[in-house]
């Protein structure tokens, strides 16, 4: 009776489920098609390569092959699924000094000694040795392919195999280490080819699809949307950010959107672990190619300069200064010299526009500038006490970065405790050490305490503005800090080292000056 009454029980729930899926089936929105990406595949896959790069390594090796492996089927095993390559084996060529690279016969077919063994002529040459494997694509029919930069760096050899198996040893054109491309060339014609795209057009929230060797699997399709535009990562360039899956070895690859254009080179990922974990960058194609085109032509990028060290503007620095939004760059320091320095730029002013076009962010000028030929006139706007100047330039050629010594002369002695409404005590700077630093004015910093300890500042940095008025000596910034408004953030404009930067600070209230 029991089961019975189970059994009644749950064919009647049954019953009860099921009844209503009709009716509320037939009302149910569709679900969006998901992207097909076979035919772009079809369409981009035969274009893209996986590059090898080798190192030679003094004394026999065991026929080429990384230490401790030998002939047979775990070196095959290693070489498939850990991304190994053995340059010596059957398929792959060899050193090729002998102009030989395209015999595979392995002993038999160079000495001439039939069948002798490697201990009949010990080999004590230079032999290759895997040193990096990545991805790169084909960008013209008659062999120029792109990859990173750091794919190929130090390499001795560089081999690039097709998707039809064909392996070439490349020829490296150039190399751009700030924007991480690089160029090489194999010797082959009629070779399947990549469609550039635009990348400004590139919309967030897109599919995108990854072609590469991950972890030295070739031809490794992956796929996802764009995150996210312009991500600044602190390098010369502004990175398209994705969640598609790359992995080291896809280095240098294609970045596709569904049109089966490329729009950018995988470079990059964020990770804790070495692996992937949800975001990834790719260089913009448009940047990319313009080094390209430098480097196959003169096999090296030339970068415009103005010479001056800029940071960001934040919203305290900007409303303290009275500037309408935080955008632009903010000169830290002017190479004594420079271009920027004869133009009459000053440490302190922000830079708004560069040949009329607006510096957003402190990253966007570097690449505005370093687009311009050297030898170019151009006109920068900067804001400085409230109003904005436009000052003549002209833009001189980037020369490698020089390190800058910082003055270590002692301070005097404090002569006053920071008792004022910033929290500082300051004194004059000799005129011998104004010399020797390059500055006209300004006090140093002999101590602090409340705002000016909580914003950062210390002992032996300089002060050689506030909010808009100069400071030439320790009693003219007593009487100027004395006559500060505790409603308003003032900024001071400080230096530390090679460095200027505006400091934003509120003066404290009469009231609470040992706070």
């Amino acid at each position: 009776m029991t089961t019975f009454t189970v059994r009644k029980f749950l064919a009647a729930a049954v019953v009860a489920v099921c009844l209503p899926l009709v009716p509320h089936t037939a009302s149910a929105v569709p679900a969006a098609n998901l992207p097909d990406f076979t035919d772009l595949v079809d369409k981009v896959g035969p274009a893209v390569v996986n590059i090898r790069t080798t190192t030679r390594v003094s004394g026999s090796s065991s026929h080429g092959m990384p230490p401790g492996m030998d002939d047979g089927d775990m070196s095959e095993f290693f070489r498939r699924f850990f991304g190994i390559p053995m340059p010596q084996q059957p398929g792959t060529p060899p050193s090729d000094n002998n102009g030989n690279g395209g015999s595979d016969n392995g002993g038999s077919g160079g000495s001439g000694s039939g069948g002798s063994s490697s201990q009949d002529t010990p080999d004590n040459s230079d032999s290759e040795q895997s040193s990096g494997v990545g991805s790169g694509f084909i960008l013209s029919q008659d062999g120029y392919v792109m990859t990173n930069a750091h794919v190929v760096d130090d390499a001795d050899n560089i081999y690039v195999t097709l998707t039809d198996k064909r392996e070439f040893k490349a020829k490296l054109i150039g190399v751009d280490d700030r924007t991480d491309v690089a160029v090489v060339k194999i010797n082959a014609a009629n070779l399947p080819a990549v469609t550039i795209g635009d990348s400004t057009k590139v919309r967030v929230g897109e599919w995108v699809v990854a072609i590469g060797s991950p972890f030295g699997l070739e031809n490794t399709v992956t796929a996802g949307i764009v995150s996210a535009k312009g991500r600044d990562t602190g390098d010369y360039l502004p990175f398209i950010q994705t969640d598609v899956p790359v992995n080291p070895g896809n280095s240098g690859g294609p970045l596709i959107n569904m049109q089966g254009e490329v729009i950018g080179i995988n470079s990059q990922i964020y990770s804790r672990t070495g692996g992937f974990m949800g975001i990834s960058f790719a260089i913009p194609i448009d940047e990319a190619m313009r080094v390209a085109d430098q480097l196959k032509s003169t096999g090296k990028v030339t970068r415009g300069r103005i010479a001056v060290a800029i940071g960001e503007v934040t919203k305290d620095v900007a409303e303290s200064l009275g500037l309408p939004t935080a955008e632009g760059a903010l000169v830290s320091s002017v190479e004594p010299g420079g271009p920027a320095d004869k133009a009459g730029v000053q440490a302190g002013d922000i830079i708004l526009k560069f040949n009329g076009h607006s510096v957003d962010t402190a990253t966007d000028l570097p690449r505005m500038v370093g687009d311009t030929k050297p030898g170019t006139k151009a006109t920068i706007t900067v804001w400085r006490k409230g109003q904005t100047r436009d000052l003549p330039i002209t833009i001189t050629e980037m020369q490698p970065d020089k390190t800058a010594k910082a003055d270590e002369k002692q301070t005097p002695p404090p002569k006053q405790r920071a008792t004022n409404s910033l929290g500082i005590a300051v004194s004059d700077i000799p005129s011998d050490q104004q010399k020797t630093l390059k500055v006209h004015g300004g006090v140093q910093v002999d101590q602090v305490d409340g705002p000016a300890a909580r914003a950062g500042l210390a002992k032996g940095d300089l002060i050689l503005r506030v909010g808009d008025t100069d400071i030439s000596s320790a009693k003219q910034f007593d009487e100027v800090t004395a006559h500060l408004d505790s409603q308003k953030m003032v900024a001071l404009l400080v230096r530390r080292g090679d460095n200027t930067q505006f400091v934003p600070l509120r003066p404290r209230g009469s009231n609470s000056s040992q706070k």
